[in-house]
C-alpha cells in the first residue's frame, strides 16, 4: 500500500514544460498555453485510470492558476489511454479576474489529445454559510475496511460492491488520507471519486458486480463533473455517499455528495460511464 500511495503521490507531482514564444496568433486571451508533464501509475493493465487525469487536472489548474482554488471542472474522456506513455497537459487560461478564473486543459498521449476538462476557478470570500441538515455520522470500526487498489488508505464500508446480489442503488464509503496541504487534497479527492460510481449503479442488478468488467460487461467513463464547495483536511474522515441514478441505452449515470465527519458538505460529483452488457450476460433487476 506504501508504494502504490508513492506512486500516486509522484503522479500529481508534474513537471512544467516550457514554451517557446508565440506572435500572439494562437495563443489564449491571458497569454501562452502552459505545459505539463505527468508520470503514470504502476498498474497490472496497461489503461490509465480516470481517476489519475482527474487529479492530474486539479494539479495542472493549480500550477497554472495558484492563487485561487479549483472550484469546479468537467472532464470528458475521449479514448484509452496507456501507462507506457507520459501524459502532457496543454493549459489556456480562458480568464483570470480578481475572483474568478477559468482555464481549459487537454490531456495528450502521443500528441493524441485522450481527455479534456473545462476548469472553474475562485478566489476564497467570506460571506454567510448555509446548507440543509446533515446529521453528523461516525464512520464503521475497523472491522469493515475494504480494499481498493486504486485507495492506498484507509477506507470502510457496510456494503460489499462486489456481491452480486441484488441491492439499492446507493453506496456509501469511508475514507481517510495522509496528510496533505489543500491543493494535493482536491486532487486526491477528484481522484477517488472515479472509483465506484460504475460499481454503485450495477447494484439492482442480480447476478452482477463490478469485477464483471470486461467478462459481463464493457464499461468506461465517458464524463465527470466535480464541485468542491469548501476545503476540507485528508487526515480526518471524509463520506463519499453515491447514488446510482439509472441505466440506459448502453450508458449509467451516477451522483455523490462528499461530507465531513460532522456532516458539512465539501464536495458533489456527477459520472456517466459506457456500460454496455454482454449478450450472454444481460442482468435482470
Amino acid at each position: 500500500m506504501e508504494d502504490t500511495w508513492n506512486n500516486l503521490a509522484a503522479c500529481l507531482d508534474l513537471r512544467s514544460i516550457p514554451t517557446a514564444p508565440t506572435d500572439g496568433q494562437g495563443s489564449s486571451p491571458t497569454g501562452p498555453p502552459h505545459i505539463f508533464e505527468g508520470s503514470n501509475q504502476h498498474l497490472p493493465h496497461r489503461r490509465l485510470f480516470g481517476g489519475q487525469l482527474l487529479g492530474q487536472f486539479v494539479r495542472t489548474a493549480n500550477a497554472v492558476n495558484p492563487n485561487k482554488a479549483v472550484k469546479s471542472l468537467h472532464a470528458s474522456f475521449l479514448r484509452e489511454g496507456t501507462s507506457d506513455t507520459p501524459v502532457h497537459y496543454l493549459a489556456d487560461s480562458l480568464h483570470d479576474g480578481r475572483s474568478f478564473g477559468a482555464l481549459t486543459v487537454t490531456a495528450t498521449q502521443g500528441r493524441r489529445p485522450i481527455a479534456t476538462c473545462a476548469v472553474s476557478l475562485h478566489a476564497a470570500e467570506s460571506g454567510p454559510s448555509f446548507q440543509p441538515l446533515h446529521l453528523a455520522t461516525t464512520p464503521p470500526g475497523p472491522e469493515h475496511r475494504v480494499r481498493f487498489e486504486l485507495l492506498p488508505w484507509d477506507t470502510r464500508s457496510v456494503t460489499d460492491l462486489d456481491a452480486p446480489d441484488h441491492g439499492s442503488t446507493d453506496y456509501d464509503l469511508w475514507m481517510r488520507m495522509p496528510v496533505l496541504n489543500e491543493g494535493p487534497a482536491a486532487a486526491l479527492l477528484a481522484y477517488s471519486t472515479d472509483l465506484n460510481v460504475i460499481g454503485t449503479a450495477l447494484r439492482p442488478f442480480d447476478g452482477i458486480d463490478q469485477r464483471g468488467n470486461g467478462t459481463a460487461f464493457t464499461s468506461a467513463t465517458t464524463s465527470h463533473t466535480i464541485w468542491f464547495h469548501r476545503p476540507f483536511v485528508t487526515d480526518d474522515w471524509l463520506l463519499l455517499r453515491h447514488y446510482g441514478a439509472t441505466v440506459a441505452h448502453g450508458r449509467c449515470f451516477g451522483r455523490g455528495d462528499v461530507f465531513t465527519a460532522d456532516g458539512t458538505l465539501v464536495a458533489s460529483f456527477a459520472q456517466e460511464a459506457l456500460l454496455r452488457f454482454h449478450v450472454d450476460a444481460v442482468p435482470t433487476s
